[in-house]
């Protein structure tokens, strides 16, 4: 069994998160990672899920094979396995044989179908805010051994630690898309705002009120409103726009 390099690992999945341009596209890396690893520990070929679940988000799920998003949506679909004991008890479960092993009979009747016939399920640590765990398939039972086990343990301990800076990095964006769409929004109504006061001779305190009040009488958003003022008053020279209360 080949030895796990801390080092060569850190420094792939690093370069992963640098060269993807979402956290789906670092999900589908980071278990291409996962599955070479394994196999090369193993020396059989070996499949990998992983599902990540964010706090106000569905559960985001990514594999290195088709297959293995297969067999993680169906333990997604019966509730029970390895993967999702996993997480609740927050350490490597292995489903070592479907053709002795009694945890969990419906899963291991389905994954025998899809000629798998064991199944590690191994978390990651994300923090309070995200939970995350890989799903590691074999062909033949009695593979994944103490040693592989804590291979692929050492291995989700680098994996988490590029997954949460993955996360940060998605956040951030986000945040930053969030500002400028607010900040846009913010510009919209300043200048609607000007309209009215420009139209109703009024100070921008009683054309913002104008502007609310008819928010709340269209029942629309407000910057939605603004928009459509903007939008008549480019539209059209006259624009004679009057609110009342």
């Amino acid at each position: 069994m080949e030895t796990f390099d801390h080092g060569e690992h850190i420094r792939g999945l690093h370069e992963l998160v640098a060269g993807s341009a979402d956290i789906k596209a670092t999900l589908d890396g980071l278990t291409r990672f996962a599955a070479s690893a394994i196999s090369q520990s193993i020396g059989a070929p070996i499949d990998c899920a992983v599902t990540l679940r964010r706090r106000k988000r569905t559960a985001t799920v990514a594999g290195s094979s088709e297959k293995a998003v297969h067999l993680d949506h169906l333990e997604q679909s019966i509730k029970e396995g390895p993967c999702l004991e996993a997480l609740d008890k927050g350490r490597p479960m292995l489903l070592a044989d479907v053709e002795t092993d009694t945890n969990w009979p419906k899963y291991s009747k389905l994954l025998a179908a899809e000629g798998c016939h064991s199944a590690l399920g191994v978390p990651l640590v994300l923090g309070e805010t995200s939970e995350a765990v890989l799903n590691f398939f074999a062909p033949a039972p009695g593979l994944f051994t103490e040693g592989v086990i804590r291979e692929a343990a050492a291995f989700a301990e680098v994996a988490g630690s590029t997954l949460r800076l993955a996360i940060r990095i998605e956040s951030t964006e986000q945040l930053n898309t969030d500002l400028k769409a607010a900040m846009a929004s913010r510009t919209a109504i300043d200048l609607a705002c000007g309209v009215i006061m420009a139209q109703n001779r009024c100070s921008h305190d009683e054309a913002f009120r104008l502007l609310t009040t008819a928010s709340s009488h269209r029942n629309q958003k407000l910057h939605a409103v603004a928009e459509e003022i903007l939008e008549k008053v480019a539209g059209s020279a006259e624009g004679n726009l009057k609110f009342e209360d």
